[in-house]
Order: C-alpha cells, then sequence, then structure tokens
C-alpha cells in the first residue's frame, strides 16, 4: 500500500437515514446545511490537504460537491444502517482509494457532521500535536465532563437506583464532584486516525489513544440541540458561519 507520507485528509461520514433529526445532515443551521460546517472548517484549515464526504445518499453527496469537498465514491448501503461502524466506512474508504488511486494518506482527520461550530485553530492544533508525536495508535478529541459519572445511576427492573460504577455505592454518589477523578466526554470535534495502524491491525483506535482536550461543545441528535445551535450561532456567531456567507 502506497502510504502518502504527513499527508491528512478529512474524511466527514454522513450517510443518510437519521431518527433523531430526520435529514440531520443536511438540516439547515443558520441558512447552511449542517454539512456544510464541517466541510468549512477543512478549508478553512492549515493542515487538511483534502477533504472526503462518505455517504451513501445522492442528495447529501450533491450538496457536499457544491460546499468544495469531494465525494469520490458512494458509500454501500449496508456500511450505512444503524449499526453501521466507523470501522466499516473506514475500512471501506482505506481499501477505495488504494484500489482506485493507488494512494493513501498516513492519516484521517475524522470530522463529524454533528458538531458544526468548531474553531479552526482547534483543529489544527488538535492534528498537529498528534502528527508530531511518537507511540501513539490514534487521537481522539473529548471535553471534560462538567458532572461526574462516577455521581450517575443505574435504574433497575424493580425501580430503584444502584451506581453506574460498580465500586461506588448509594452514600458515595453524594460526595461532592471534586472526591472522583476528572471524566472527559469523547465528541466529534476532531480525532486523527493512522492508516498504517487501521490496515495493520484491523482497529481505528488502539490501545495507546492520544487525549486531546477539546473545547466544551454541542453536538446535535436531538431537534433541541439543533434549536440550541441556532440559538449559540445568533448569540456568538461563528467563523465557520462568516466563511460560509462570504463564500456561498
Amino acid at each position: 500500500m502506497n502510504i502518502g507520507k504527513g499527508e491528512v485528509w478529512a474524511i466527514i461520514p454522513a450517510r443518510g437515514g437519521s431518527k433523531g433529526v430526520p435529514g440531520k445532515n443536511i438540516k439547515k443551521l443558520g441558512g447552511y446545511p449542517l454539512i456544510a460546517y464541517s466541510i468549512a472548517v477543512c478549508k478553512m484549515s492549515k493542515t487538511i490537504s483534502r477533504i472526503v464526504v462518505s455517504t451513501d445518499d445522492k442528495e447529501i453527496a450533491k450538496i457536499a460537491k457544491k460546499y468544495g469537498a469531494e465525494v469520490p465514491f458512494m458509500r454501500p448501503a449496508e456500511l450505512a444502517g444503524d449499526s453501521s461502524t466507523d470501522y466499516e466506512f473506514m475500512e471501506h474508504a482505506i481499501n477505495w482509494f488504494d484500489n482506485n488511486e493507488g494512494k493513501v494518506p498516513e492519516y484521517f482527520a475524522h470530522i463529524r457532521v454533528t458538531t458544526p461550530l468548531r474553531k479552526v485553530e482547534v483543529v489544527d492544533e488538535a492534528i498537529n500535536g498528534y502528527v508530531s508525536s511518537e507511540g501513539y495508535t490514534s487521537m481522539r478529541s473529548a471535553h471534560k465532563a462538567s458532572e461526574s459519572p462516577y455521581k450517575w445511576y443505574l435504574m433497575s427492573d424493580n425501580n430503584t437506583f444502584t451506581g453506574l460504577v460498580n465500586n461506588i455505592d448509594n452514600e458515595m454518589t453524594g460526595l461532592g464532584r471534586n472526591e472522583f477523578p476528572d471524566a472527559y466526554i469523547p465528541d466529534g470535534y476532531v480525532d486523527v486516525l493512522n492508516t498504517k495502524y487501521i490496515v495493520d491491525n484491523n482497529k481505528l483506535y488502539g490501545d495507546s489513544m492520544m487525549a486531546y482536550e477539546s473545547p466544551v461543545c454541542t453536538e446535535v441528535d436531538t431537534i433541541e440541540e439543533f434549536e440550541y445551535l441556532e440559538y449559540l450561532l445568533s448569540r456568538n456567531g461563528s467563523k465557520i458561519y462568516d466563511y460560509l456567507k462570504n463564500s456561498y
């Protein structure tokens, strides 16, 4: 396999089916399709040299191309279902590029559509941090949880609460959050995947996953979250939004 040393390509997965928010990937946020924000941050990036969208949906493909991404292939329907994994679409993309173009990048920046209001300088900092380091099998972004999951509960069939973490009893869940270690929530800000590691190990992340603490961000999985993003955009603005307004 011919791997382009040091190259970073963005890959943006965007399947057609969405139950929480129908048509989520192309639903308008501030007048632009949600996917346009992820494409735009990649175009603004100083580290990403190619932007690829993996989709099974022709309408998404058309819109992705309009905003500057490549859609060199359509993702097979069997890799775009509710139970399909990230590994499956990544394996498909790597194999397609290897078989059809004879080249793959050393790194893929995995950019999820559901985190639209990013800062491009954060994306570049995260990518550069991973690329310039050694010994890590991948990198994932996550932001610090405001409430420790050590204080969370599971509900049993007989309508009682028990601690989510096995060695934390009901009395301990009443302790202050500073009594527990910090926990981090994985988000869609930016992940960096190592192509050779994926091919050699049939895994995306591996056992030495570099940590990148990203800013607290809102991801879109419900209509309410979409409405909250509209509010954040109207209140705070966004360099990505400005880029879209000036370019399209």
